[in-house]
C-alpha cells in the first residue's frame, strides 16, 4: 500500500492575482483554469512535480458553506492568518530573487534555521504565506 499527495487547496480572493504569483512570480505551471457560474477553480503545479496539484479556489467555493463561515475565512484571509504552502527548492535564495523580483510580499528573507533548511517566506495577493525550503548541507 502507498499513500502520496495529489492535490491540496489554497483559498484565493482574485484568481487572476493569483495567477499573476504562483505563475509568473513563483514559476508553478498552469494545469487547468475551470469557471462553473460564480466559482472558478485554477490548478498550478511545479513542472518538476507532474502528479502534484495545487487548487487555487475561492472563499466561496463550498456552495454549502454558511455565509458566517464564508465571512470568518474572508476576514481570516484579510488578516494574513491563513497558511498556504511549503515548497522545496534546490536554491532557496534564487527563488527568492526570482520571487521578490516577480512583485511577491517578502516576508523572510532566506535564513538558516536551527531545523535544517534555509528559507525564505512571501505572502501571496491573498494574505497567504507562502515559504521555501532548502536543506542544509551537512
Amino acid at each position: 500500500m502507498s499513500i502520496s499527495l495529489s492535490q491540496t487547496f489554497i483559498t484565493v480572493d482574485d484568481h487572476d492575482g493569483a495567477l499573476t504569483f504562483y505563475r509568473d512570480a513563483v514559476g508553478l505551471e498552469v494545469r487547468n483554469d475551470v469557471g462553473f457560474g460564480e466559482f472558478r477553480w485554477v490548478s498550478v503545479g511545479a513542472p518538476e512535480q507532474p502528479d502534484v496539484t495545487i487548487v487555487l479556489e475561492s472563499p466561496l467555493a463550498d456552495p454549502n458553506a454558511a455565509e458566517a463561515d464564508r465571512r470568518t475565512v474572508r476576514d481570516l484571509m484579510a488578516r494574513g492568518l491563513l497558511r498556504g504552502a511549503i515548497f522545496g527548492t534546490d536554491d532557496c535564495d534564487a527563488v527568492f530573487d526570482q520571487v521578490r523580483a516577480g512583485g511577491g510580499e517578502v516576508l523572510q528573507e532566506p535564513v538558516d534555521r536551527p531545523y535544517g533548511v534555509r528559507e525564505c517566506a512571501f505572502r501571496d495577493p491573498a494574505g497567504n504565506m507562502v515559504q521555501f525550503h532548502q536543506p542544509l548541507a551537512g
